[in-house]
């Protein structure tokens, strides 16, 4: 018999950082350090007893129109059988329709989705890699909390060696400050700390311009950098394409784009080595298995952006290797933490994502709705 959905609760949480955070759209004037990161909880429950829980988030503004679009839509869920997962989120973009197809839109539709996913899995008592098919029970790892721009190079030293010591395997650090000439200095700063065999990424998100791009990518080729992460405005399409066409050094972009027909423009453009999807920010798991289905068919390398919860899963079942970004700020949202060795990190043998919430994540909480 079918199983049929009977709740949907949907949680606002505000999560704090323990210092304001800053990167090169804080240095450059285009944003305000960061704070807190606003998050949106999907818990659904079943007749038949079954759960999941899923997630999504936003930095600095949306937060409230997230938790808000959710709720509004939501209602469509109900009595639906949780099996039917694509047709489910077909159902929800066109509840939301009038506001569009990428965007908030989807994003408030991501943590029902993640969390529709996260059932199914638990359902099947198998972890979300392995009912999506895993090639893989770890994932290559990169740290990127430790390297931001409010720290100074003394600090982001002694920030990678922590990352190192814990087992992870690579660092990334921001660039795109004003000053190039001071980008240049931490990144020499940095390769000469770790060396040359550890992997090192660097991150302009998104603040060059497209002389500014070409000038440093050629300039950083000597530090063997793994990629270098949004050069230019994400987009760019064109502009990126030049780059990945005249530096050795591979191109990283697509955290920002929030619909696989951005990402899809993106890929066709040439416009990425390696492709930065977020899953929770094009509006769940469900299109991101459609977009990794079009990126395995262009031969790109894959390294999800943020979430690592999420994404360490969906990395595992990628065909070509890649890699999974570690940002330890969402740990205090759930008791259980992930395993980091030998510069992987290990997919849990729990059923879904392998997640509770945490005590605190519920006093975290600044509102609450429950469709049922």
């Amino acid at each position: 018999m079918n199983d049929r959905i009977t709740s949907v609760r949907l949680s606002s949480v505000r999560l704090p950082l323990d210092v304001p955070i800053s990167d090169a759209k804080v240095l450059t004037g285009r944003q305000r350090p960061m704070t807190e990161v606003a998050m949106l909880f999907a818990e659904i429950a079943t007749e038949q007893g079954h759960e999941g829980l899923g997630f999504g988030y936003s930095k600095r503004a949306g937060g409230p129109g997230q938790f808000a679009h959710a709720v509004e839509i939501a209602p469509d869920l109900l009595g639906e059988d949780p099996s039917d997962i694509p047709r489910l989120w077909e159902k929800l973009v066109w509840a939301g329709a009038s506001v569009g197809r990428s965007g908030l839109s989807v994003q408030a539709i991501a943590a029902m989705d993640i969390a529709l996913w996260d059932l199914k899995a638990r359902r099947a008592g198998l972890p979300l890699a392995k009912l999506l098919g895993a090639h893989r029970d770890s994932v290559r790892c990169y740290n990127t909390s430790g390297g931001f721009l409010h720290a100074p190079i003394e600090q982001v030293l002694e920030n990678a060696s922590a990352a190192l010591e814990r087992g992870i395997g690579g660092i990334k650090i921001k660039v795109g400050q004003p000053d190039t000439r001071a980008d240049l200095a931490r990144v020499e700063a940095v390769r000469a700390h770790l060396g040359d065999a550890v992997p090192l990424m660097v991150d302009a998100n998104q603040q060059w311009d497209r002389p500014t791009a070409r000038r440093m990518g050629r300039a950083m080729e000597q530090y063997g950098l793994t990629w270098i992460e949004e050069p230019l405005d994400a987009y760019d399409h064109e502009g990126h394409a030049a780059l990945v066409s005249c530096l050795d050094t591979p191109v990283a972009t697509g955290e920002m784009l929030t619909s696989v027909a951005e990402h899809a423009a993106l890929i066709r453009a040439g416009a990425a080595d390696i492709l930065q999807p977020d899953a929770p920010r094009i509006g769940g798991i469900t299109p991101f298995l459609r977009l990794t289905a079009l990126a395995e068919h262009h031969r790109l390398q894959l390294a999800p952006h943020f979430a690592m919860e999420i994404h360490l899963h969906l990395a595992a079942a990628y065909g070509q290797e890649p890699w999974v970004e570690h940002f330890e700020w969402l740990e205090p949202l759930f008791d259980e933490r992930i395993e980091i060795a030998a510069g992987r990190m290990a997919v849990p043998s729990r059923p879904g994502l392998g997640l509770t919430l945490s005590e605190q994540a519920v006093k975290w909480t600044v509102d609450q709705a429950v469709i049922a």
